[in-house]
């Protein structure tokens, strides 16, 4: 389990490290998305490799900006070695291209308007893990643009959602 989340372990994280050694270096590129019914309210996230293995989740009471994080901490948690996490994100975007993590960190996790940065206990985890690797990479994309990817990880997280279940191929 998860940070105490109702979520249970989608799979043995082992096993994608294993594929992923494979690749010699290149990098593994995972499509995340977040989805929420009312914000706050139940919510759904997922990510999903292209023609590979995918994971989403539930969680009963939550908001987008957390399952939009989550679901780059549960891709960047899969695996090893190099990964760029495709985002419709903005916020978990630029969070890392533009940096805003080492101003959060700087003002005690605290915005430029010296108020608490939402999410803390998500970010801290998803920081953490980035700072350990130098490897990682993250790109924007549309949502909702017919970016396959894009798409199959939305409709992966709204299915989480709608199913209030957790998947995993």
């Amino acid at each position: 389990m998860w940070l105490g989340s109702p979520s249970v372990t989608l799979f043995e994280p082992d096993d994608l490290k294993d594929a992923d050694s494979a690749l010699a270096g290149e990098p593994t590129t995972v499509y995340t998305d977040g989805a929420c019914s009312g914000n706050p309210g139940p919510g759904g996230w997922a990510w999903v490799v292209p023609d590979g293995p995918f994971a989403a989740g539930f969680e009963p009471d939550t908001t987008n900006q957390r399952m939009e994080v989550t679901a780059a901490l549960k891709a960047l948690q899969a695996f090893e070695g190099p990964v760029l996490i495709v985002s419709d994100s903005t916020y978990v975007v630029h969070c890392f291209r533009d940096h805003w993590w080492r101003n959060w960190i700087r003002r005690g996790w605290k915005n430029k308007n010296r108020q608490p940065i939402a999410n803390r206990d998500l970010w801290e985890v998803l920081v953490d893990l980035y700072r350990g690797r130098d490897n990682v990479e993250f790109q924007w994309v549309k949502g909702h643009s017919g970016d396959r990817w894009n798409d199959e990880a939305d409709r992966l997280a709204v299915e989480a959602l709608a199913l209030r279940c957790d998947l995993t191929g």
